[in-house]
C-alpha cells in the first residue's frame, strides 16, 4: 500500500512539473505575431471574366520572427502568392491576392487563412461580379 500511495504522489508531481513548463512553452510558441494594414479589401463593381489582384500588407509586432507556413483560400478562382523568409519583429510582409471572375456573378468574398507560426489570420477580398458585355451589345451602344 506504501508503493502504491508513493507511486501516486509521484505521478501527481511529474504531473505538476510539466503543467509548469507548458505555459512557458506556450508563450514561445505565440511570440510571433501579426497586424494586417487592413483585413478586407473591396474592388467595387468589376466585369465577369476581368481579373483582380491586391496585396494585403502586414507587420509583425510580436517578438518571435514570423513564418507564414501556408495560406489558403476559399475558392480556385482567387491564387495566392507570400513573403517566404522570415519576417523579424518590426518589420513587415506581404500576401496577395488574384481574383479571376470568369465564371462568377454577383457579390463575391473570397476568405483567404494566413497560417504561421503564431496562428492564423484571415483577410478578405470582396466584389460585385457584372456581366460582361457581349460583343453584339457593345457595337450596339457604339451606333
Amino acid at each position: 500500500m506504501k508503493k502504491f500511495a508513493l507511486f501516486v504522489c509521484s505521478l501527481f508531481f511529474a504531473f505538476a512539473a510539466l503543467a509548469q513548463n507548458q505555459p512557458a512553452t506556450q508563450a514561445k510558441a505565440s511570440a510571433a505575431k501579426i497586424a494586417f494594414e487592413e483585413k478586407t479589401h473591396d474592388f467595387g463593381d468589376i466585369k465577369q471574366g476581368d481579373k483582380v489582384d491586391y496585396t494585403f500588407k502586414f507587420k509583425n509586432t510580436g517578438t518571435e520572427p514570423v513564418v507564414i507556413s501556408n495560406v489558403q483560400t476559399t475558392c480556385g478562382c482567387t491564387a495566392t502568392n507570400w513573403t517566404k523568409e522570415p519576417i523579424a519583429p518590426g518589420k513587415t510582409g506581404e500576401v496577395s491576392a488574384t481574383f479571376n471572375s470568369a465564371g462568377k456573378m454577383g457579390q463575391q468574398n473570397k476568405v483567404i487563412s494566413v497560417y504561421y507560426n503564431g496562428g492564423m489570420e484571415t483577410v478578405s477580398i470582396v466584389t460585385n461580379v457584372l456581366p460582361a458585355k457581349s460583343d453584339a451589345s457593345a457595337k450596339q451602344s457604339q451606333k
